[in-house]
């Protein structure tokens, strides 16, 4: 199987169209393109654009290929189920939906340390072995939204899940926020084949700031998505790069440098640390990440995971660093919860104001929650 797959998430709208006006006749010309060079993995769940993206499948896809042509993955969300009983129900109508016997893969969805009992609660884990057993899923596995001793821990306590989908870019690969090289190598560690979502952090890898796109133009060689999506396909443990393509323009440029896929070279991959360097703004909170801060801090405020999350905040303001600040207080404190009682700052081989810079992280991040 090639390593690009098609995410059923973003697909193209009809002009002036809303959330779920999806431009049905560009969609299938994507899909088409797509088959037609040799790629066939598709990923979808429920809830993507306005809970349209399953239908749209059956029309674009399902309704006009045989069921051997693709390899089609879908996921159980938390939202959609509050008992056992519910699980199996929305399962079949998500067959229905998709109109397919069976799915290739079959997820958990965007499991967090938040919801993870929710799974375990209402027996998703032993669903997951039903529908594998009667042929209903081929492969079973989760997507994954959180940190890496998580993520050990889950993969501990559930030996038969055979893939983990992750977010997986070079911008998040050392994040202390998201972890991404350390959730990649939990996945080696266990054997386990990895799915990646995220890998142009949605959008943001590929459209760069002046500086950081100069150097990865000066190679001659691609898109600036074509780096962030090859980067993610070099890995060995990484089965498909899902990318959300919107417009049959995003997907020939996808298709020209994966269908004879090449990783990249070490000039690029020196090129892709140079942008990582330049991405680092001058504004940036200068954390280490050496943690001394967080062992003496009586309200378990995991002060570098905060500053990590303004730091991206700040470098890319997309959605992922409000998630992951809710991760990363997820049975830890908030940096309002700060007491100011320095201990921090006494420790801080930076020298850094955290009591002030947490007034700031608490005044970004929990503005919803103070409104």
């Amino acid at each position: 199987m090639k390593k690009l797959g098609f995410g059923f998430m973003r697909l193209p709208l009809i002009p002036g169209g809303g959330e779920g006006d999806i431009d049905i006749k560009q969609a299938k010309a994507m899909v088409d393109m797509f088959l037609s060079e040799g790629f066939t993995y598709f990923d979808t769940a429920h809830g993507y654009m306005g809970e349209k993206c399953e239908a749209a499948l059956k029309t674009c896809l399902t309704e006009r290929y045989p069921r051997s042509a693709y390899v089609l993955a879908d996921k159980l969300t938390d939202d959609y189920f509050s008992k056992r009983e519910d699980i199996m129900p929305f399962f079949e109508n998500q067959l229905k939906e998709c109109g397919v016997d069976y799915f290739d893969y079959y997820l958990l969805h965007s499991i967090t340390k938040n919801n993870y009992g929710k799974f375990i609660s209402c027996g998703a884990f032993d669903f997951l072995g039903e529908i594998k057993a009667d042929g209903r899923a081929r492969h079973i596995g989760i997507s994954f939204h959180d940190k890496a001793d998580m993520l050990r821990d889950v993969l501990t306590a559930h030996p038969e899940i055979e893939v983990v989908q992750i977010q997986f870019n070079y911008a998040d690969y050392d994040s202390p926020s998201v972890e991404s090289g350390d959730v990649y190598r939990v996945c080696s560690e266990f054997g386990k084949k990895v799915l990646v979502m995220e890998p142009v952090k949605g959008g943001v890898l590929a459209s760069l700031p002046e500086k950081a796109a100069e150097v990865l133009d000066s190679l001659g060689g691609g898109s600036q998505a074509s780096y962030a999506i090859r980067f993610a396909a070099g890995y060995d443990r990484v089965l498909v790069v899902l990318s959300g393509m919107s417009d049959i323009s995003q997907m020939k440029d996808n298709l020209s440098y994966m269908k004879d896929f090449v990783p990249l070279s070490a000039e690029e991959l020196d090129a892709i640390g140079k942008v990582n360097e330049l991405l680092k703004d001058d504004d940036a909170i200068p954390c280490t990440a050496c943690r001394y801060c967080v062992k003496g801090c009586p309200m378990s405020i995991r002060i570098p995971d905060l500053f990590s999350c303004m730091n991206c905040k700040r470098r890319y303001n997309d959605w992922n660093s409000d998630f992951y600040y809710e991760v990363s207080t997820q049975g830890f404190g908030r940096a309002s919860e700060c007491i100011e009682c320095g201990k921090c700052e006494e420790t801080c081989p930076q020298h850094l104001p955290i009591r002030e810079l947490l007034r700031t992280v608490a005044a970004e991040f929990e503005k919803k929650t103070a409104d």
